[in-house]
């Protein structure tokens, strides 16, 4: 456990700036680290890249600065961090005590409520007195606690695997996928642009200027649909992802 523990609790928080869970969290770890920080808490982020590109610091600098993250993020490049921790997934969040001792874990995306609580506990452990603010409201109806929701389509690595990415003009000129979710997204190297059609209608065009996970399409519910998507010459789609939605 980093020395930092000294000062007060630590949220250490693994990442991957162009995974679709880890996206989905950042905005709560941002707003906790900078509702906090005053009343003694540090976070640290660790980028653990799923793709080559996130091992690259000038990559991951412009990628977490396009997501707003203010907090420090160290890039832990061949995932040496991310196993010592016994990470399960993308995102993983560990908070720790005064001293060093593990408070509260958590894979994954989700219990969002119960981390701010675990978060405001043990800020209390140094001062019972002071003030803090109500947890923050859900930014989304699937981030609610108790919420219903529906399990995405997997995500799809169009290359064959996660060590290969679809490379357009190499491997085709469009990717069709059908999916049932709350949303689609894609994890995309390169610069270009990158035609989506929906249903069959096209559904407007996306300008790809820095290695990230861009949104494709975005549902108020869990739905079904056919995507296709036509990218310029030599762009790469290491995945498409796909969010939960509410019934």
């Amino acid at each position: 456990m980093p020395i930092a523990t000294a000062g007060g609790p630590v949220l250490v928080h693994f990442l991957d700036f162009a995974q679709l869970n880890s996206v989905r969290t950042l905005p709560y770890v941002s707003e906790w680290s900078r509702r906090y920080e005053q009343h003694g808490l540090t976070t640290i982020g660790v980028q653990a890249p799923r793709f080559p590109f996130g091992a690259e610091a000038d990559v991951v600098a412009t990628g977490l600065e396009e997501l707003g993250v203010g907090f420090p993020v160290a890039i832990d490049a061949d995932r040496r961090l991310w196993h010592a921790y016994g990470c399960e997934g993308w995102p993983s969040l560990f908070l720790w005590k005064l001293g060093g001792a593990l408070s509260w874990f958590q894979f994954g995306e989700g219990e969002y409520h119960a981390s701010e609580e675990a978060i405001q506990a043990e800020l209390r452990e140094a001062d019972a007195l002071q003030v803090l603010p109500e947890p923050m409201d859900p930014l989304r109806p699937t981030d609610a606690p108790g919420a219903k929701v529906m399990t995405p389509t997997p995500e799809l690595f169009p290359g064959g695997s996660w060590e290969r990415p679809w490379t357009a003009g190499e491997d085709g000129n469009e990717l069709a996928v059908d999916y049932e979710a709350g949303g689609a997204y894609a994890t995309i190297e390169g610069e270009g642009e990158l035609a989506v059609e929906l249903d069959g209608s096209a559904a407007g065009s996306i300008a790809v200027s820095d290695s990230a996970l861009y949104p494709l399409v975005e549902h108020a519910r869990h739905e079904a649909h056919s995507l296709t998507l036509r990218p310029s010459h030599d762009l790469q789609i290491w995945s498409v992802s796909f969010a939960a939605g509410v019934p």
